[in-house]
């Protein structure tokens, strides 16, 4: 298992959460589209991981696989102007992980995150697991409480 999935696995243990169950998937599960098709399930199950900076200060936008952030949004909620997107470089800095594999929690450091309400209509949702080809299931509750997750609409209507 990479050495990023196993920094996860170990960050969820720290955080209460069991130790998940990481799925891996080689033809990848980078993109919404491609974690839908590879676990089978709707692409407004999969959590898009998405880090965005509001001034200076990284926030990290769990976001349904089929909606979009409104950066204008994503500024208001986070008390600032609006959020601009992390260059990857930028991402892998606030998170410790590579765009297309950032799990919504266990970064080095606190990201002040925040969660589309259109996640908690489900019993389970998909999130990546440190890897783009690694994602794990969790019940969208769960999500909020081991994130430190505000649930917030910042997405396009």
């Amino acid at each position: 298992m990479s050495n990023a999935i196993e920094r996860f696995r170990e960050a969820a243990g720290v955080l209460g959460y069991p130790v998940p169950e990481v799925r891996r998937f080689p033809e990848g599960t980078k993109t919404a589209g491609d974690a839908a098709r590879a676990i089978g399930c709707r692409v407004d199950q999969i959590v898009k991981s998405l880090v965005f900076l509001v001034g200076d200060e990284p926030v990290l936008a769990l976001t349904s696989g089929a909606n979009r952030v409104d950066p204008s949004k994503l500024g208001r909620v986070a008390g600032g102007a609006e959020a601009r997107r992390a260059t990857p470089d930028g991402a892998r800095a606030a998170t410790g992980f590579a765009v297309g594999g950032t799990p919504p929690f266990g970064h080095p450091e606190r990201v002040r995150t925040f969660l589309d309400p259109g996640l908690l209509g489900f019993d389970e949702v998909w999130a990546a697991a440190g890897t783009p080809d690694a994602v794990f299931p969790i019940a969208p509750a769960e999500l909020v409480r081991v994130a430190l997750a505000d649930v917030a609409d910042f997405t396009e209507t």
